[in-house]
């Protein structure tokens, strides 16, 4: 056999040793989102939903995400990021708002809801202290599922959204209070917290939960004396165990917490909504005889408020003076800190919306997952939230009812 002879099995040994080049598939998600993410608008808010990191997973996945140009400045994320984590910039609302789930931090505005179509999506807060019903009427016209973060649970009964916001809430607040107390802002001229031969500050939170569990945290570690007032005993019982601190504790009773105010330097209103709506449990008349130049920082404004003198302020004026008494109602507070805000949010709704994508869709997780079906308000033209019902004195559907008849 000559040199250029060659057998078949030659021919198909050579050839089989070959690396065949195949392109790699892209691995596809049970069910393919469209995702939008708008430039905030509304009340100087910094904060977007999600990371560039987390665009990147979500694009990776075989999800579509459509950026609104500049949405992420505030957080200090780039167009160039999210572009480069596969994201589309869109460069006006109309476009982003074609998505088939509408990811913000703020409800929109009656504007902004004239962009929806029928069968989307929108998660973001509702804030229902301060909710009008003409927004509500907006989404039951359109359609729209209607989703509130601060609603949604987890497995085990916790907010996980509600529980970040609160952690970062109660970590700024203190640095808040330290600004206020100043000279430079014409405050009392204290310190917060306390020096060898000082009296310390003495620090009132009203409330026992994530937030005020922060708050006292932070307040103890520099030597700030703190009082805390909730009508809960178990939660009391709670944050002295977490704390791991003796302070003082009480439930709310008029004639002592009035008592308590009239010492104070800082007060931090971060009572919990029941039913919707927190409940004024510091009067007027408590604000009024409180110490000139205190300082009153109300973090429970976003649901109406626990002190009778709150109004909601915002960063860019985010102070007020009744009785003499400085107050602080700024409802967005994580927003001072919006890159920490806004991957403590990516951190959560990535994982969601990835088990959603399993689930086969946001209907089919709505009904899968009671934890995450607490979130829905409206649904496909129907208002189903209990206590927004009750505020507008409207009719409203039990979702469970309608699991039930789905089944």
């Amino acid at each position: 056999m000559t040199a250029k002879t060659k057998t078949g099995f030659e021919t198909l040994a050579k050839a089989s040793l070959y690396t065949q080049e195949q392109l790699m598939k892209v691995k596809k998600a049970n069910h393919a989102f469209f995702i939008g993410l708008p430039k905030e608008i509304s009340l100087q808010e910094n904060r977007i939903s999600l990371t560039p990191d987390a665009v990147a997973l979500l694009v990776r996945q075989g999800h579509e995400v459509w950026v609104e140009t500049k949405a992420g400045v505030g957080s200090k994320f780039n167009d160039k990021q999210y572009s480069e984590a596969g994201a589309k910039i869109v460069y006006s609302p109309q476009e982003v708002y074609k998505a088939d789930i509408v990811l913000k931090i703020e409800p929109p505005t009656l504007e902004e809801m004239e962009y929806f179509k029928p069968g989307q999506t929108l998660i973001c807060a509702l804030q229902v202290g301060h909710l009008e019903k003409n927004f509500i009427d907006a989404l039951l016209l359109k359609r729209v599922t209607a989703l509130a973060w601060e609603f949604i649970e987890d497995k085990v009964g916790g907010m996980p959204i509600i529980r970040g916001m609160s952690e970062i809430a109660g970590s700024t607040v203190m640095l808040i209070a330290a600004e206020y107390l100043s000279s430079v802002h014409d405050g009392k001229g204290i310190i917060l917290g306390g020096i060898t031969g000082v009296p310390p500050t003495k620090v009132v939170i009203i409330g026992s939960g994530t937030v005020a569990e922060y708050a006292a945290r932070a307040a103890l570690s520099l030597g700030a004396e703190i009082q805390v007032f909730d009508n809960h005993l178990y939660k009391l019982r709670r944050i002295k165990h977490t704390l791991g601190h003796q302070f003082y504790t009480s439930t709310i009773d008029t004639v002592t917490l009035g008592e308590s105010l009239k010492s104070s330097d800082v007060v931090i209103g971060a009572l919990r909504a029941e039913k919707g709506r927190a409940r004024h449990v510091v009067s007027e008349e408590m604000v009024s005889q409180m110490k000139p130049n205190s300082l009153i920082i109300d973090l429970s404004i976003d649901q109406g408020g626990c002190i009778a003198t709150s109004e909601i302020t915002t960063h860019s004026k985010p102070i007020f003076r009744k009785y003499d008494v400085i107050h602080y109602c700024v409802p967005n507070v994580a927003s001072r800190v919006a890159h920490t805000a806004t991957t403590a949010l990516s951190n959560i709704f990535t994982p969601t919306i990835l088990r959603a994508a399993e689930e086969g869709g946001v209907e089919e997780m709505i009904f899968s997952h009671k934890w995450f079906m607490k979130g829905v308000y409206t649904y496909k033209g129907g208002l189903t939230n209990e206590s927004v019902a009750r505020k507008f004195g409207m009719k409203f559907k039990n979702i469970e009812l309608l699991l039930a008849a789905r089944v």
